[in-house]
């Protein structure tokens, strides 16, 4: 799928004009090309299945590597925006936590990252964004063992509605070992705190 940028320009008119402003006065006339662009960027990922993602970032490293010996890859505070599916709202000061545990095989470290962006630029819930991104690895990988935890503000709920500034929304998804092995989830998390 990809994205109707001629659409999106009509639309962001419609709504200047829906706001009760001129589109055509010289502060907006081009703004309908601006966030059509912006758009395109932030939504990119939004043309792309889980699946795709990580074909485009599946490259891997054959390691010498003990598979079930407890050693595990974690990215810490990667950082990334999306925007909220109800508000379409900014979700951002958003800091991404990876884990895994290597299959005889590890990924870039950059990929990880990639990744996460990649999953983020789509309209998203934390919660999704989390699941996704953990598919994503795991799909990249081979490994079942991965953890992503988020931290992140929302926009929709400190600039708006209830307007409280200061909260954050915590989210931790965990798939096989860390799943189930409390010793591992005790380790992610005091690396991510």
């Amino acid at each position: 799928m990809a994205i109707d940028v001629k659409a999106i320009e009509e639309h962001i008119k419609g709504i200047l004009i829906a706001l009760g402003d001129d589109p055509d006065r010289e502060g907006l006339r081009e703004t309908p090309e601006r966030v059509a662009k912006m758009y395109e960027e932030v939504f990119e990922g939004m043309n792309y299945t889980n699946a795709e993602i990580a074909q485009m970032f599946e490259k891997t490293f054959s390691e010498d590597i003990r598979s079930g010996c407890g050693d595990m890859v974690l990215v810490k505070d990667i950082e990334v925006y999306s925007y909220c599916e109800h508000h379409m709202a900014l979700m951002y000061d958003m800091h991404v936590s990876v884990a895994y545990i290597p299959r005889g095989k590890v990924i870039g470290l950059s990929k990880i990252a990639r990744i996460c962006d990649m999953a983020a630029k789509r309209l998203q819930l934390q919660e999704r964004l989390g699941n996704d991104i953990a598919e994503i690895i795991s799909m990249a990988t081979g490994s079942e063992d991965v953890a992503v935890m988020i931290e992140g503000c929302h926009s929709c709920m400190t600039a708006r509605g209830i307007k409280k500034n200061a909260s954050k929304t915590y989210t931790e998804t965990l798939r096989g070992k860390f799943e189930t092995d409390t010793a591992l989830q005790m380790r992610i998390r005091g690396y991510h705190i």
